[in-house]
């Protein structure tokens, strides 16, 4: 799960973290009366969404006076911004933040990360920061410095401290940075996060160290236990379909091919999507229904994969051990007679109750294609998305 930077930035604060003065503001009159409420003589209004290279998109404007503030938030809020961690369809701006613009004069890199391959969290900072720090990364790889934090002791003072003074700062910055490098640790730990990057992390004139951006991200498995953090989560900035998906618990990335894919277990459904690319198809979804599906399940999976206009045709792909063929194919029934579906149906059923399951689908009177195999049930599902006259799955 995502949030937006100034939720990151609140969340920080209590940990310790300097981050500059700043305010929410949803309509451009509230952003100016957060400006005079800040006071100053610069300020900055940031689009909030949950992606990064919002600069370079035009999503952060410096503004020098109120009217340039109300200006910036009449552009930016209401439009969809699109960055290159959006995708061609961009995010929506529903609210900005308004940020005193104090003068600074070095750009770090600071994050945290889960490294899932060494168990531990991994700190990672750099000299360089700011919006060039992934080409700076790429051509330097000697310009990122990494600690590995032992999960039985946690992040040390004395590994921050390395750190500080690894990235070039004085005597007076190093202790700031500390405060800082250790709160954000904490803030990660302590809120079951996944990532954490502040970018950039900046040195005033005065020896100050504060947060001018932060974005961070949290394990959805965690957030039982984390209502304070659930509670910060914007559905709009998410998927409208894997929103839906998320009220009914069905595991459903929404993707750009044409075959919808329902999958019970996912490594079933990377399998699935493997053998559909293997076939010279694309899929059009990640949908997993889970061990238990029962009809209405089964049923809601359709209602939301078709709900996808780029979707020619739909491939169930299940393999029953926990589950049962019979409730699937019930499912499958059911959902025919409820939507309308006016694609081609491929159904590929496999394990407990099969039989039952296949009887089912045979009796239904529902035009709906058959496959023993996985490879085989991939094949038919791309040679019907590429035939326009195939027979759509419509109940008799």
């Amino acid at each position: 799960m995502n949030i937006h930077e100034y939720q990151a930035k609140e969340l920080l604060a209590r940990f310790g973290v300097a981050v500059p003065p700043g305010a929410v503001a949803f309509n451009p009159e509230q952003a100016v009366y957060a400006a005079t409420q800040l006071g100053g003589w610069h300020w900055v209004v940031k689009a909030q969404i949950h992606a990064g290279a919002r600069g370079k998109a035009g999503g952060i404007r410096l503004c020098k006076t109120y009217q340039e503030v109300r200006q910036a938030s009449e552009e930016l809020i209401g439009r969809r911004l699109v960055t290159t961690q959006t995708g061609p369809e961009g995010q929506p701006v529903q609210r900005v933040y308004v940020e005193i613009a104090d003068p600074f004069e070095r750009e770090l890199y600071l994050g945290f990360v889960l490294d899932r391959k060494t168990e531990r969290i991994r700190v990672i900072a750099s000299q360089h920061g700011g919006m060039e720090i992934e080409e700076i990364v790429k051509n330097d790889s000697s310009a990122v410095l990494q600690v590995i934090v032992e999960p039985a002791v946690g992040l040390q003072a004395f590994q921050a401290r390395e750190l500080a003074f690894e990235l070039g700062l004085n005597i007076k910055q190093v202790s700031r940075a500390v405060s800082t490098i250790m709160g954000a640790y904490r803030a990660f730990r302590d809120c079951d996060a996944s990532m954490l990057e502040i970018n950039p992390l900046v040195v005033t004139a005065d020896d100050r160290v504060l947060a001018l951006d932060a974005k961070m991200s949290f394990d959805d498995n965690a957030l039982f236990r984390r209502p304070n953090i659930s509670a910060l989560f914007d559905a709009q900035q998410q998927d409208p379909r894997e929103a839906q998906a998320a009220e009914h618990n069905l595991n459903y990335i929404g993707l750009d091919g044409q075959i919808g894919c329902i999958v019970n277990g996912a490594g079933l459904a990377m399998a699935t999507m493997d053998m559909i690319k293997h076939a010279g198809g694309s899929p059009a979804n990640f949908l997993d229904v889970g061990g238990g599906a029962s009809p209405d399940r089964v049923a809601t999976a359709f209602r939301l994969v078709l709900s996808d206009s780029n979707v020619k045709s739909v491939l169930v792909n299940i393999f029953a051990g926990i589950n049962r063929c019979d409730w699937v194919a019930q499912g499958i029934v059911q959902a025919c007679k409820q939507t309308e579906i006016n694609v081609p149906l491929i159904v590929r059923l496999a394990g407990t109750n099969v039989e039952a399951g296949r009887k089912i689908i045979a009796e239904s009177g529902i035009a709906i294609i058959g496959a023993d195999t996985l490879a085989e049930a991939a094949a038919k599902a791309v040679a019907a998305c590429r035939n326009p006259t195939a027979t759509p799955a419509k109940a008799h």
